[in-house]
């Protein structure tokens, strides 16, 4: 992956992502539910387990799994793709869907999407930032606007995560989605929203004026 300047703005020559890890992968048992219903899915629920649906199969597939082991596919700010297991059906599949009780705020349902080898997905990408930015140097205060992208993409092509170097970006330069260019991914958010702003602060001003 590689990252190209505004051409517009002055200073930012060099700025540029590391190279990109492939999305982590995280494997997931489940076993399939009997019957469904609000009863059925409280039982299962106070038998520690968590009611899940597979969505993009020839009919929904109804499952649950242990609640203990989604505790990393869940409170993370990683992405993974999952290979779902499902009492010897295999499907790779992504989150779409979780529901949260208001109270313990404890995962109560998730939905998934089956995804496919030869055809595109779209998923939100964690967006993390490389470098001490020139601007930060001079008092300024960096500022992520955007702390994930949503991507489409081959599952072999997604991105781990998109990190994105600033150490060139100077006192009130920011880099737009119209910036970030990855390959073999497309961006879907829309190319003029900033990702990252370098805010020019009342210390900077007042240091910018000190120099003059």
């Amino acid at each position: 992956m590689r990252f190209v300047p505004e051409r517009h703005g002055s200073g930012r020559e060099g700025l540029s992502t590391t190279k990109q890890r492939s999305m982590k992968t995280f494997d997931l048992n489940g076993k399939l539910r009997e019957t469904t219903g609000k009863k059925d899915s409280k039982k299962v629920r106070n038998e520690g387990n968590v009611p899940c649906v597979l969505y993009g199969t020839d009919n929904p597939v109804h499952f649950y799994v242990v609640k203990n082991e989604l505790l990393k596919l869940i409170y993370t700010p990683s992405v993974y793709i999952v290979n779902l297991d499902v009492e010897g059906q295999k499907h790779l599949a992504i989150m779409k869907d979780l529901q949260f009780d208001p109270v313990s705020d404890e995962v109560i349902h998730i939905d998934f999407k089956k995804v496919f080898d030869d055809k595109p997905v779209k998923i939100e990408v964690p967006v993390a930032v490389q470098g001490f930015a020139k601007g930060i140097r001079k008092g300024g205060k960096l500022q992520v606007e955007l702390r994930r992208l949503k991507v489409m993409a081959l599952v072999k092509d997604l991105p781990d995560e998109i990190t994105i170097d600033v150490s060139e970006l100077d006192l009130g330069q920011s880099l737009r989605v119209s910036d970030i260019q990855l390959e073999n991914v497309v961006i879907l958010n829309q190319k003029s929203v900033p990702v990252i702003r370098i805010m020019i602060t009342r210390a900077a001003r007042a240091a910018a004026q000190t120099k003059e």
